[in-house]
């Protein structure tokens, strides 16, 4: 809340409140600013997520691992090739077919992901801190679905 030079305050208008994509973008900002603080100033969230996904599944293609973690190729053809100019990832050409990347963790990014990781679970905790197991996962099912629908939205 802010005053305005009258000594009028001045608070979100109530049709911003019931927007749901002005609300997703409040927290999606906060969400950065704290990861950016308490995770990781340098690798960002869409990069751990491809770390996290490598490491799952190690030697899967660009492609794949692209969708699994929500981003389109070009995204993740960005994410990957920085990934790999930090020598956390590396990439191999698939045997039977050329035009398919495998990715792999390095040890480096093995090492890297364990560290970020663990502040990332932290930061995970502080976002939920005072609601119960029973809030927090009907809460993730929620906006996950919610996610799934919007995505949605971008194949009509």
């Amino acid at each position: 809340m802010a005053k305005a030079d009258r000594g009028t305050e001045v608070t979100t208008p109530p049709e911003l409140l019931a927007a749901p994509g002005y609300v997703a973008r409040r927290l999606y900002q906060s969400y950065v600013a704290l990861w950016t603080r308490l995770v990781d100033p340098v690798l960002t969230g869409p990069q751990f997520a491809v770390l996290t996904a490598v490491n799952k599944y190690p030697g899967v293609d660009q492609g794949s691992l692209a969708a699994s973690v929500a981003l389109d190729r070009s995204t993740m053809a960005d994410i990957v090739r920085r990934l790999e100019d930090n020598g956390l990832i590396v990439r191999h050409t698939a045997t039977h077919d050329g035009r398919r990347k495998l990715l792999y963790l390095t040890d480096e990014g093995e090492r890297r992901l364990d560290e970020v990781n663990r502040r990332a679970r932290q930061l995970d905790e502080d976002l939920m801190r005072g609601h119960s197991a029973v809030d927090r996962e009907r809460w993730l099912r929620e906006m996950s679905s919610l996610a799934a629908h919007w995505e949605g939205l971008l194949a009509e």
